[in-house]
């Protein structure tokens, strides 16, 4: 639904906050509510909304509570502790859970210090996907991507490092180059960036796509980077 990452700019393309909806047979589950959703999220109906953590581009769109349950860890339920959410549900890492038929498993991911971060992989029927939209790493990445058919990742930066050292921590977001070396790894066919930063959304985006593209055939992977509103139907695997 929402591509653009927690920056001032935005465009056509690239308007509202990261967010995905994951729909399976009658089932719709929201991916993150961000504060560009605020007063407008309500009009999609989701059956639940999941969230991967706190920051204002990912929950704030909760300030006046949700008319649907919402599922997130702890921590991150502590840093949303006066928000109005009345049906709130609790996702523990590694701990698959069903959610309108369609299965989260949350994966710890390393990005910030303050409010920690997870990835989801989500899956229905045989399609699985994996979604983190802020991390430096994720912990259990090889059990996470495990038979994964798309990743849908990080696009704060495309080569450059975001990454920041504070104590014996790491901070930020890796670049795209590096995402698409895990899904080569990992054995991920397919890449789809979100959460796009400045260098995406104020850049030459077809000039990007174009080198996004020839990095990732030299991993033999497919990459495309996610706008607002794109859609995507997963065929699932024989």
């Amino acid at each position: 639904m929402g591509t653009r990452g927690e920056i001032e700019k935005r465009t056509r393309r690239h308007r509202m906050h990261t967010s995905l909806m994951v729909s399976y047979r009658n089932a719709n589950v929201m991916i993150d509510c961000g504060l560009d959703w605020l007063g407008k999220f309500e009009r999609l109906h989701p059956n639940a909304i999941v969230l991967t953590y706190a920051h204002p581009d990912h929950a704030w769109g909760l300030k006046h509570g949700a008319p649907c349950p919402v599922y997130a860890p702890e921590e991150t339920w502590q840093e949303l502790r006066y928000y109005p959410v009345k049906d709130r549900r609790l996702i523990k890492e590694r701990t698959p859970a069903k959610i309108s038929g369609i299965t989260f498993e949350a994966f710890s991911v390393e990005h910030s210090i303050l409010s920690p971060a997870v990835g989801y992989r989500v899956s229905a029927g045989r399609a699985s996907v994996f979604y983190v939209p802020d991390l430096v790493f994720i912990r259990d990445r090889a059990e996470a991507l495990k038979n994964v058919q798309i990743y849908i990742g990080d696009g704060a930066t495309v080569t450059h490092s975001f990454i920041r050292k504070r104590g014996k921590t790491l901070i930020g977001h890796s670049p795209v180059r590096t995402q698409l070396t895990w899904c080569e790894k990992e054995r991920v066919p397919q890449a789809i960036i979100t959460h796009c930063g400045s260098e995406i959304v104020t850049g030459d985006e077809r000039k990007l796509s174009a080198k996004l593209q020839t990095m990732a055939a030299e991993r033999g992977i497919e990459v495309r980077i996610a706008y607002d509103g794109m859609t995507l139907k997963l065929n699932m695997p024989a």
